[in-house]
């Protein structure tokens, strides 16, 4: 009787104080982003990561110079736009400045790293994800998330989306235009989507030969067949 009271009790607090909290979430519908996966749009999102949010989140599996190698770039270029943490080394990995146990101090958790968050969330999560921050005063940061809510991440795109409370009404304009906020989040979209699968941009440039080849192929090896069936038949 005990052990079926104590689950009872259980399941009433599930009901009780879980359905408050799934009452207050905003139920967001991922989005796909509408954009042109390319050099120029991963280099651009490129950039901007790297002059904003590598503050805090480190990319340690891309290094420096594969963007030379997979992007075109040179090494000048890199180092102008790309290497901004002091000491940042061409032949290492992308790695934040910020000591892991200030930021763990400071956001209450270390902010993790995103090399292959596209892999493991999907593109458009991460897309729909970067356009669900709003304002939230009861936060530390004061920033909260639709689609991650209790994320520790502020809104560091507050400029170009302006200060937007939980239900949708605008507190402080935007900057920036909403195209201008658009461009910046498919951007990054694209950007992690190249980090966590660098080889993607080798293998669209040369899947149009291996496709011809394995039509050229095959049409030889349906030729073959046929005139090794020939005296069987």
């Amino acid at each position: 009787m005990l052990r079926i009271g104590l689950l009872a009790g259980a399941v009433i607090f599930a009901v009780v104080y879980g359905g408050v909290g799934y009452a207050n979430e905003v139920q967001v519908q991922v989005q796909a982003p509408k954009y042109q996966f390319n050099k120029k749009t991963i280099i651009r999102g490129g950039i901007f990561f790297a002059q904003h949010c590598l503050t805090c989140h480190s990319m340690k599996y891309i290094r420096y110079n594969r963007l030379a190698a997979d992007l075109g770039l040179d090494k000048k270029f890199i180092k102008r736009n790309f290497m901004t943490p002091a000491g940042a080394k061409y032949l290492r990995g992308m790695i934040t400045a910020m000591p892991p146990k200030l930021a763990a101090k400071w956001f209450g958790v270390t902010p993790p790293d995103l090399t292959l968050v596209a892999r493991y969330r999907g593109v458009d999560w991460i897309y729909t994800y970067l356009r669900s921050f709003y304002w939230d005063p009861g936060k530390s940061t004061g920033w909260n998330n639709h689609l991650f809510p209790g994320v520790a991440m502020p809104n560091v795109l507050f400029s170009y989306t302006g200060t937007i409370d939980g239900k949708g009404h605008v507190l402080k304009k935007a900057t920036y235009s909403p195209q201008e906020y658009d461009r910046i989040t498919t951007d990054l979209t694209a950007w992690m989507r190249y980090t966590s699968d660098p080889s993607i941009i080798v293998r669209k440039k040369i899947a149009p030969y291996v496709i011809g080849f394995l039509l050229i192929f095959t049409l030889f090896a349906y030729l073959m067949k046929r005139a090794y069936w020939r005296d069987v038949h």
